[in-house]
C-alpha cells in the first residue's frame, strides 16, 4: 500500500433540478464545500488544494470559477485553487487532477467541487452551449443541439442492429424508477415503459428516434468530494479507495471514427479492469453516463456486459435492473437525477461511495463491495472509468 494513494474521505451533494434558491455557481459551491469538509472531519486550514469542475461555456459571464472558492467556502481564501473543464466529464477531470496532486506528493488533503447553473439560460442557448462539446467544424449545424448528435448515433445503431426503440424505453423506465429512491434527483417519477415507449404530446421526438424520455434534463446542482492520502485517512472516519482509474480519449470528429463503437470508452474500461485485476462480474453495480438512453445501451457493450451490437439484450433481459446481474444506475442516472454538467462526474463518485458505505438509503444495493463509475465528455471522446472499494 502506498501512503500517498488518494482515497475519498467525505462528500456532499445538493439536490439537482431547477434550483431557484441558488442564483449562481458561487451559491452552489457554497452549498456543498463546507458540508463536505464537515462530513470528512477535515478543517478548511488542512486543505492543500481545491479543484473546481465547471463547464460554463456561456452559462454565465462569470468565469475564473476556481477563484470563487475564496468567497464560497470560508477558510479557503488563500488555498491554491483552479478550475478544470472537459465537457460532460468535467467533474471526473477535476477529481483525477486532485488525485494526481496527492499521489505526486504535492498535497495531503484536497477538495473537489463540481457545479453547474444551467436553468437560468434560455433553452435555445443551452443547446448551443452544449454543442460546444462537439466538433463544430463539422457538427455545428446538427439540428437539436447535442440531442441531434446522439440522435445520429441512435440512427446509425438502428441501421446496423435494428430498431431498438423499445430497449431505449426500457432503459429510460428503469432509470426513472430508480430515481424515485434518490433524494437528490431532479425527476422522482416512475413513468413506466409504456409512456417512455410512446410518442405523445408529453413525450415528443426530440432528434432522430430519441424521445424526450431518452434525453437527460437541463439541471442545476453541485457535488463535492474530500480526498486524502492513505496516511492522513487513517485518522479519519471513512475511506473509499480507487482499486483502479483510467482515462482514455477518442478522436473528436465523429466522421473520423465509428460513432457507435465507443472505442475510447471500451479502452478506459479495459484499462481499469486490468489495473484492478477484476472482471466485470466482480462488480456489484455501475454508475454510467446515460446522457441519452442510447449512450447507456452502447456503454453496456463498451464495459463488456454484451458483445458489440448486443447492448439492447441487456436492457431487454433485465440484466441492469436493481435486481439484475449487474445493476446499472441505481441512482437513476443522469436520466432521472439530472445532468448539471460540471457536477455530474463528482456526483457519480459520491453516489457510488454512498453505496459502498451502506449509506444509500432506498437506493442501496445489498452488500455492495465493488463499484464501477463511467463518466464521459462529448460523444464518448473523453472517457473516465473508476473502480471503487471501501477500505475503511
Amino acid at each position: 500500500m502506498d501512503n500517498r494513494e488518494a482515497v475519498i474521505v467525505g462528500w456532499a451533494h445538493s439536490p439537482f433540478g431547477k434550483l431557484a434558491d441558488h442564483a449562481d455557481i458561487e451559491s452552489l459551491m457554497s452549498s456543498v464545500g463546507g458540508v463536505a469538509l464537515e462530513h470528512a472531519g477535515v478543517a478548511a486550514e488542512d486543505v492543500d488544494n481545491v479543484v473546481v469542475g465547471v463547464l460554463n461555456g456561456g452559462f454565465s459571464k462569470q468565469s475564473f470559477e476556481g477563484a470563487l472558492v475564496s468567497t464560497a467556502v470560508p477558510g479557503l481564501e488563500h488555498t491554491p485553487a483552479m478550475r478544470t473543464e472537459n465537457a460532460c466529464a468535467t467533474g471526473s477531470a477535476a477529481l483525477y487532477a486532485a488525485m494526481d496532486a496527492i499521489e505526486a506528493g504535492r498535497s495531503r488533503v484536497a477538495l473537489v467541487i463540481g457545479a453547474e447553473k444551467m436553468t437560468a439560460t434560455p433553452t435555445r442557448e443551452v443547446g448551443d452551449i452544449l454543442l460546444s462539446a462537439s466538433y463544430r467544424k463539422e457538427e455545428d449545424n446538427v439540428p437539436a443541439g447535442f440531442a441531434g448528435i446522439f440522435g445520429r448515433i441512435a440512427d446509425s445503431y438502428f441501421q446496423r442492429h435494428g430498431d431498438r426503440s423499445e430497449e431505449l424505453a426500457m432503459i429510460a423506465a428503469k432509470n426513472h424508477q430508480n430515481g424515485c429512491a434518490n433524494p437528490f434527483a431532479h425527476m422522482r417519477k416512475d413513468f413506466g415503459f409504456e409512456f417512455c415507449n410512446s410518442v405523445s404530446e408529453k413525450n415528443p421526438r426530440v432528434a432522430g428516434p430519441l424521445r424526450r424520455t431518452d434525453c437527460s434534463m437541463v439541471s442545476d446542482g453541485a457535488a463535492a468530494l474530500v480526498l486524502a492520502d492513505r496516511e492522513t485517512a487513517e485518522e479519519l472516519t471513512r475511506a473509499i479507495a480507487f482499486r483502479a482509474r483510467a482515462h482514455r480519449n477518442d478522436v473528436f470528429p465523429m466522421s473520423r471514427r465509428d460513432p457507435i463503437a465507443f472505442d475510447g470508452a471500451r479502452q478506459a474500461w479495459a484499462d481499469a479492469r486490468a489495473r484492478a485485476g477484476v472482471t466485470l462480474q466482480d462488480l456489484d453495480f455501475v454508475e454510467t453516463h446515460d446522457c441519452f438512453t442510447v449512450a447507456e445501451m452502447i456503454e453496456y457493450e463498451a464495459m463488456g456486459l454484451t458483445a458489440p451490437g448486443e447492448g439492447w439484450k441487456a436492457a431487454r433481459e433485465g440484466w441492469t435492473r436493481k435486481d439484475g446481474k449487474l445493476p446499472v444506475n441505481p441512482s437513476g442516472g443522469l436520466k432521472a437525477k439530472g445532468h448539471p454538467i460540471g457536477a455530474t462526474g463528482v456526483s457519480m463518485h459520491v453516489l457510488a461511495a454512498m453505496q459502498l458505505m451502506g449509506e444509500a438509503g432506498e437506493m442501496q444495493i445489498e452488500n455492495a463491495k465493488l463499484a464501477g463509475v463511467f463518466n464521459m465528455g462529448g460523444a464518448a471522446v473523453a472517457n473516465y472509468c473508476s473502480i471503487l472499494e471501501r477500505v475503511k
